[in-house]
């Protein structure tokens, strides 16, 4: 069975391997949010940033990529990936059912947030946007992983209104 990955967020422009085979996905039961304090990445302990996660709701569902990775590949990426992701436990590794936009059916690793987590948060727009504005972490600042994000959204067509609100209040904070 081939390895997919589901990227939502980072993956989406930096998934940190070459794929084999990317497709628009679709995700069931999760949407995409600013829900998990960033306190290595994007922030810091002191003054953590936003990064997005798979928040689980019956009612939702999430659009990304789904990437096949190269079968020779598949043991590297897994733990390129479990470095990168699982470095504070607050996403939890799970397999979950795509429905590629090709109709496909396939079954993807996705990282979703731990609720009971103590990085895990829900804060309102603005108290997103203030963080997002002036956190910097270790891969950088936490404005440019919003727009990158938001930017490959865009370019696949999908919208987000909260997405483009904080990139628009984050660039105000930032710049005056």
């Amino acid at each position: 069975m081939p390895l997919w990955i589901f990227g939502y967020g980072s993956l989406l422009w930096n998934p940190g391997f070459a794929a084999v085979e990317q497709v628009t996905a679709q995700l069931s039961g999760y949407h995409r949010s600013f829900c998990m304090l960033s306190i290595h990445h994007r922030g810091t302990e002191e003054d953590p940033g936003l990064v997005l996660a798979l928040d689980a709701d019956p009612r939702a569902s999430c659009t990304g990529i789904a990437f096949r990775v190269a079968e020779a590949e598949e043991d590297a990426v897994l733990t390129m990936l479990r470095e990168r992701e699982l470095i504070s436990s607050a996403y939890l590794e799970r397999e979950v059912p795509l429905t590629l936009s090709d109709g496909r059916q396939v079954i993807a690793i996705a990282y979703v947030i731990d609720p009971g987590h103590r990085q895990y948060c829900r804060f309102d727009l603005e108290r997103q946007a203030q963080m997002i504005a002036h956190a910097t972490g270790g891969r950088g600042p936490n404005w440019e992983y919003l727009v990158n994000t938001a930017d490959h959204l865009t370019a696949m067509g999908l919208s987000d209104p909260d997405m483009s609100w904080l990139v628009d209040r984050v660039a105000r904070l930032r710049h005056g």
